[in-house]
């Protein structure tokens, strides 16, 4: 039976860049060595990193004077980073969800945290809007997709200071301004590439700004100065991330990567909207995830919640159980992620209405 993958992470990546990874696993470029046992250092794993970082740059339209970055500690360690990097009095944070709540938890050893909205009262139902950002704040922080809560951002904040975004779970989807940014971070095992790796997009000038000492590892220098090269990188993620880079290329950018996106979550919200055993999560529907949607059982149905997970299952959705905070089902939908899968799972709920 085909599996439709809707994990919400580690997630669904193209199948060309899981079977050229795995091709380089047994034999990376005709070396007679496994991509998992060559040095980093070694003449042919240069290229990929340069490949990527170059991709990196085109795919995204990254103006001169930024760094690309490929580390580790995923975006929870970046959440410590960047006030270690930039917060030198006070940051300004958007609590839309439980990763933007962990990321100021973080600021706060750093220095003064302002939290300039927060829909926390309303289970993070919604992104806060109407808010002000001080004009003397180091930087203002936003998490761009909340894939727990099903919520997200679709474009670029408009305000007057740096801003610094978490952008694991929806880079590539939409087109950005880097150039409002001092940096972009994320953990690639959502649009990207497999667990492990974490990438960073950061305008050097903004760098070394901080009076504190920052250890070596932790200093954003370290790694801009050396390539990401200056510990050993994860070899392999970031190898699997050049494949898909190449793939998003080919198949037309990140402009042809909103295009799908819109065109997926379209389909599964009219389906939700329509399908009276079902209601979505997210209270404003411009504030809709396209890359996590997330709904659960209406209340006169709540009953059938399991039912229907075991059904869904049996018919090949993988990953749709929702976080244990929101409860009912989260579909997942990446940037691999194939129409087919959107209209197997409206198949599915169609199918399970028609039983109940």
């Amino acid at each position: 039976m085909k599996k439709h993958n809707f994990n919400a992470g580690p997630s669904i990546l193209p199948r060309e860049v899981i079977e050229k990874t795995a091709q380089a696993i047994l034999d990376f470029n005709g070396s007679g060595l496994s991509l998992m046992e060559i040095s980093h250092r070694a003449k042919d794993f240069q290229p990929v990193v340069d490949e990527a970082v170059a991709l990196f740059k085109e795919l995204l339209n990254i103006p001169d004077g930024y760094s690309v970055l490929f580390l580790g500690g995923g975006a929870s360690l970046e959440f410590c980073m960047v006030p270690y990097n930039f917060l030198e009095k006070k940051a300004a944070y958007l609590n839309t969800g439980t990763w933007a709540k962990k990321a100021m938890k973080e600021a706060k050893a750093f220095g003064e945290v302002i939290e300039v909205a927060s829909s926390a009262d309303a289970n993070y139902t919604f992104i806060p809007k109407g808010y002000d950002v001080p004009a003397d704040v180091d930087y203002f922080h936003i998490t761009t997709n909340n894939t727990i809560y099903g919520t997200e951002l679709h474009a670029d904040p408009e305000v007057n200071v740096p801003l610094v975004a978490d952008m694991s779970s929806d880079i590539f989807s939409r087109p950005i301004d880097v150039s409002k940014y001092i940096c972009i971070y994320g953990g690639a095992q959502k649009n990207l590439a497999p667990a492990g790796v974490t990438f960073v997009i950061v305008k050097n000038d903004a760098v070394g700004k901080v009076s504190r000492h920052i250890p070596t590892m932790l200093n954003y220098q370290t790694h801009i100065e050396k390539g990401s090269m200056f510990n050993t990188p994860p070899v392999v993620p970031i190898y699997a991330a050049l494949q898909t880079l190449r793939w998003l290329k080919a198949q037309g950018g990140v402009e042809e990567m909103q295009r799908r996106a819109k065109l997926r979550s379209d389909m599964l919200y009219a389906e939700i909207d329509r399908n009276k055993l079902f209601r979505g999560t997210v209270t404003a529907p411009e504030d809709r995830s396209y890359m996590n949607i997330c709904f659960v059982m209406a209340d006169e149905y709540k009953e059938l919640e399991a039912d229907f997970l075991k059904f869904a299952t049996e018919k090949g959705m993988v990953g749709i159980k929702g976080h244990r905070s929101v409860g009912g089902f989260r579909a997942s939908c990446y940037n691999a992620l194939p129409v087919e899968s959107v209209q197997a799972l409206i198949d599915c709920m169609q199918e399970f209405e028609k039983m109940h």
